[in-house]
């Protein structure tokens, strides 16, 4: 049995509801009321949780980006000016902050860089996502493990080797480890599903899924592997303007998301074999050898 980690008020772990995360991300593309309709529309469909991306973006964008040109919704304008269109600052995250608590949805953050952190540490997030790309940043994830709250580490487009050195520097009882393949949408043939049971076997603390492939089934499937966070890109419509979009799940694809995720659950059972009560009946009718 491995670990369990306690997110706000729910326990993640083997034996637990599944942990399900619509990914806003920055698929708001930087309007406050868009991204409240899409907390609400996540609330609605049964998601647990919410969560954003915070960058600092003179930090992330590397120097030779910063410059480049690009067509937006804001006209043609330099990537660094893109991403601090698409940053929510002090006043967007607390009405976020508000909505959420009064919904009584969990809502967090994966952090980029270290002032992410620092302006994140402000609203006492319940936890902290750790993006694929940051999997080896050792300062990030020291600074995030000194904070003393629960991380959920994405490990897309990394080693194993990769993946077993960063992940020595967290506490198990505090990690959530998620299996993902960082492509935007992902193709079948690289979901590679059996990592989840790969990391499972490796690592006692909980494993999930973040997925990014189009379609519900290979999400659910990671349940049956045993998966017990899965976290997927949301929107309200694919057809916004944005580079998640494509691999994103609407609300009514993602209230058949949560649906199956729930009926999975129920299905695996214990892997005891048993006669249930509602068997017995056809058993006496049907069975000629006792």
């Amino acid at each position: 049995m491995s670990i369990s980690v306690k997110i706000g008020n729910r326990l993640i772990g083997e034996g637990q509801p599944t942990y399900i995360i619509a990914e806003i991300g920055i698929n708001h593309n930087g309007d406050l009321e868009t991204a409240k309709d899409m907390i609400r529309a996540a609330h609605e469909v049964g998601a647990d949780a919410v969560k954003f991306q915070k960058r600092t973006p003179l930090l992330c964008v590397p120097e030779e980006q910063r410059s480049q040109m690009r067509e937006t919704p804001w006209g043609y304008i330099s990537y660094l000016d893109y991403r601090y269109k698409v940053e929510f600052g002090e006043t967007e995250y607390r009405e976020i902050d508000i909505l959420c608590k009064s919904l009584g949805i969990d809502w967090f953050a994966s952090v980029w860089d270290t002032e992410a952190v620092d302006f994140l540490e402000a609203f006492k997030p319940l936890c902290y996502k750790v993006p694929s790309a940051s999997l080896t940043d050792l300062e990030l994830l020291k600074k995030l493990v000194a904070t003393g709250r629960p991380l959920i580490v994405s490990t897309g487009m990394s080693t194993m080797e990769e993946i077993r050195t960063s992940m020595k520097l967290i506490p198990m009882d505090r990690l959530i480890i998620t299996h993902t393949t960082s492509a935007y949408p992902c193709a079948p043939d690289e979901l590679n599903l059996r990592m989840v049971e790969t990391l499972k076997e490796e690592f006692p603390c909980p494993i999930g899924y973040s997925g990014h492939e189009v379609g519900l089934i290979p999400s659910v499937v990671s349940v049956a592997l045993g998966s017990c966070l899965v976290e997927r890109h949301f929107t309200l419509d694919r057809a916004m303007w944005g580079g998640d979009q494509a691999a994103s799940v609407e609300p009514g694809g993602f209230e058949r998301l949560v649906k199956y995720i729930r009926v999975t659950e129920q299905a695996l059972g214990d892997g005891v074999k048993k006669v249930y009560d509602s068997e017995i009946p056809i058993r006496k009718k049907l069975r000629r050898v006792l």
